[in-house]
């Protein structure tokens, strides 16, 4: 009896570990935020020397009413903001991440 308990919760311990794996059991990704009339700017970041300094620039950026997304490239030192013009401005953006110990300075292009 011990066994069949056993192998039946190994067996649905593999199931579920395969469908975990494959993605069924997980709920889809939200839909993007982005509306039509948000913009995307790309920050060159300074001062990032090891793996946390992303998580606090993102978190200092997306701190900013109107910032939709922030997408931190650890190894280029950029990130990617998108961001609602009618409620922030650049300067604010760059005034966040600063203000957390990292300049920020947009690029074009």
């Amino acid at each position: 009896m011990k066994r069949t308990i056993i192998v039946a919760a190994t067996m649905s311990g593999i199931a579920v570990t395969g469908a975990l794996s494959f993605g069924v059991l997980l709920p889809s990704p939200a839909p993007s935020r982005v509306a039509a009339t948000d913009q995307r700017a790309i920050f060159v970041i300074a001062n990032m020397t090891c793996a946390l300094c992303p998580v606090t620039v993102k978190k200092a950026m997306q701190g900013v009413a109107g910032v939709r997304s922030v997408a931190v490239d650890f190894n280029a030192k950029t990130a990617t903001v998108v961001f609602d013009p009618s409620k922030t401005t650049i300067a604010a953006i760059v005034a966040a991440s600063t203000n957390a110990g990292y300049p920020a300075k947009e690029t074009k292009g």
